[in-house]
């Protein structure tokens, strides 16, 4: 059954959230139309807790539904349960799981609308097709991607910016570090050199000390390296590499809620294809970002802000977590070119409105 073109009157909404920090950045265009659509309705995002940090500030929702830290039966049919109180009228999936699909069925909400993915597609009403060629998944941006899914209730999406909301309690978390690391806004470079998705998605540790010297000496930044805890080691090594001094936020750590202040009041940022990436974007943050394996057209927003590094090998966009061979993408990525990058997102920012002098372009680059 294909979702038609009306706009329901719908009086309760779930939303899926993703996990991924990018991709929820990348969902804010579709969740504030379906807020600015349905204003009458009752919304719920259903997510993990730590996502709430990311949409806090929005005033997407008016409250939301945390997954079980439990994965098995009980945990699931718990949550149908607590699902079911809420007399949902429809649920949209932003995530593919099959257990999504799963627990929204079980908790008996009448219409269901997501992709057909994951073997899901019977747990639904509304079959979304992805896009397939044979057996392989078309790559396509997450914002239309995830815009299908809107449509098919009748909500189009007309504004495709990312944007972030910060709050109260978040805005004084970063504020606390921006003192306890004395940073100045505008004056230093956000360096974010880890990856969740794996080791092949992340840049070579001293090409990234590299940078951080080359910011100081080049444009008087002070290199501000964040991550999360589990890449604590891997910002020590880096700042260990470094000839100058750099920040290493590290004791105290960013959360998800108060990097969004440390991302925000940066001068740019260089990163690996990783959340802050997204952070920047919607904070309109130049971003300098390094792409290994992954294919740039899943995440791609056709933001100018933005300059992607990615050097075109035979074996690649691969998607492994893992290089079974040299991880030639990531090591045909020079230091030079991120330091050019960065050189000619400055210049764009300092030039006078309207100037076509200098421009950031949006591509791979070379």
């Amino acid at each position: 059954m294909n979702g038609a073109a009306d706009s329901p009157a719908f009086r309760r909404i779930l939303v899926a959230i993703p996990n991924w920090v990018g991709d929820v950045v990348m969902a804010t265009p579709i969740l504030r139309a379906l807020r600015a659509h349905f204003r009458e309705a009752h919304l719920t995002f259903l997510m993990r807790p730590y996502v709430a940090q990311i949409t806090d500030g929005c005033e997407l929702c008016d409250d939301s539904v945390h997954w079980p830290g439990g994965r098995g039966p009980t945990a699931m049919l718990g949550l149908a349960r607590q699902l079911r109180r809420g007399e949902y009228d429809v649920a949209l999936l932003l995530t593919n799981s099959f257990r999504s699909a799963l627990v929204v069925r079980l908790a008996g909400i009448p219409r269901r609308v997501g992709y057909a993915r994951e073997g899901r597609g019977w747990l639904l009403t509304d079959r979304l097709r992805p896009l397939k060629w044979g057996r392989m998944f078309v790559p396509v941006p997450m914002m239309p991607y995830y815009s299908r899914i809107a449509e098919s209730v009748g909500c189009r999406v007309t504004n495709s910016a990312l944007r972030l909301g910060v709050t109260p309690e978040q805005e004084a978390a970063g504020a606390e570090l921006m003192r306890h690391y004395e940073l100045t806004p505008g004056r230093y470079a956000v360096v974010n050199p880890g990856a969740a998705f794996g080791a092949a998605k992340c840049w070579f540790p001293e090409r990234f000390a590299e940078v951080c010297d080359e910011l100081t000496r080049r444009h008087d930044l002070r290199p501000v390296i964040v991550g999360a805890p589990r890449e604590v080691p891997l910002m020590r090594v880096i700042a260990e590499r470094c000839r100058d001094s750099v920040v290493v936020c590290d004791d105290p750590g960013t959360t998800l809620g108060s990097l969004k202040v440390v991302v925000r009041d940066a001068a740019v940022v260089v990163c690996n294809d990783t959340g802050p990436r997204s952070y920047a974007n919607a904070f309109d943050v130049p971003t300098v970002t390094i792409f290994g394996p992954t294919n740039q057209e899943w995440t791609d927003t056709d933001w100018a802000g933005e300059i992607k590094l990615q050097a075109q090998v035979e074996c690649g966009p691969c998607q492994l977590k893992r290089c079974p061979v040299d991880l030639r993408c990531m090591r045909l990525v020079t230091t030079e070119m991120v330091l050019a990058a960065v050189e000619r997102l400055l210049a764009a920012r300092r030039a006078p409105a309207g100037s076509t002098a200098v421009a950031a372009t949006n591509g791979s680059g070379s």
